[in-house]
């Protein structure tokens, strides 16, 4: 258990929990510094602050998910953001329009599969979030196509399954300069997801162990350390001691901090694991929660 969680989602993106039920969550289990990372959206932190004023030991970090292209997807989080910043505000409407844009698209793909799932059902699924390829995936389980979201994903969503579409992505570069302007700080989300196999190799091995990919990743994580990225997701969820360790020491060669967070979504996936029970250290909080000193988005929280 860990008393800060610098990953989580609510109904404004492709969770399941309201910022208010987050919050309670969040209170139960012992978080005392948390972040809302919602998918190119800060809409849900109003919300949410007003949630925590029942629970004033916890401190809100404004943040948000953004995907960036590498060849491959990566995820890039946000932390410190302002959110009532105008051009930024701008930029998180259009990657919000093409999610719709892609979600609808997924649909078409499906129905073409011979699956009846209707975009109007989607729309309301996600409600007033930024619609998701989750939503879907809930949508193929409400009507029986699939057994979890987990299975959603395995079968049709997942990048190069029948009914993936590509969305529009930012470089790592353009990314990180966006959170910068909105006077923001960049962590990398999950990097053990860069460039990973899909299967572990024939003899049963890890694919963590793949010198490949292992390359790819560090390389990757090279190029986001030096567009000033500075941090990475080292404690995430599930990873096991041993993957901790080994981000841990490509975290302090490029000199990044090493953060967590449970990346929750309320889905019931597989791997899912509630707010703050990952081994994230007291120890890794301190250094972070100081870089948010003077920000927009410490000013927001201290006002």
């Amino acid at each position: 258990m860990s008393i800060g969680d610098f990953h989580l989602h609510s109904t404004h993106s492709d969770g399941r929990l309201t910022p208010a039920q987050l919050a309670a969550l969040v209170h139960r289990n012992g978080v005392r510094y948390m972040a809302l990372t919602d998918h190119d959206t800060v809409a849900g932190m109003g919300e949410m602050r007003e949630a925590l004023a029942a629970y004033p030991e916890i401190l809100l970090i404004p943040g948000v998910e953004l995907s960036v292209d590498m060849g491959v997807e990566v995820h890039i989080l946000g932390y410190w953001v302002d959110e009532h910043d105008p051009d930024f505000q701008r930029e998180l409407e259009r990657f919000r329009d093409g999610r719709v844009g892609r979600g609808r698209e997924m649909v078409t793909k499906l129905r073409a599969l011979g699956m009846d799932i209707a975009w109007e059902r989607v729309l309301g699924i996600a409600g007033d979030a930024s619609v998701g390829r989750p939503h879907v995936a809930l949508a193929l389980l409400e009507k029986g196509y699939v057994s979890s979201v987990n299975d959603a994903f395995d079968r049709f969503l997942a990048n190069g399954g029948p009914a993936y579409v590509a969305r529009e992505k930012l470089t790592p570069e353009d990314a990180i300069a966006l959170i910068q302007s909105a006077g923001g700080v960049a962590v990398v989300a999950h990097p053990q997801f860069i460039g990973l196999p899909k299967r572990s190799g024939a003899d049963g091995s890890s694919p963590y162990r793949d010198a490949a990919y292992i390359a790819e990743r560090d390389g990757a994580l090279e190029r986001l350390a030096g567009a000033g990225a500075v941090g990475m997701e080292v404690y995430y969820k599930t990873n096991t001691p041993a993957l901790i360790a080994e981000l841990a020491a490509v975290a302090a060669r490029l000199g990044l901090l090493p953060l967590g967070g449970s990346d929750y979504h309320a889905l019931g996936r597989v791997d899912e694991c509630e707010p703050g029970r990952i081994p994230l250290p007291d120890a890794a909080i301190p250094p972070f929660v100081q870089l948010g000193e003077g920000r927009p988005g410490w000013r927001a929280e201290r006002a």
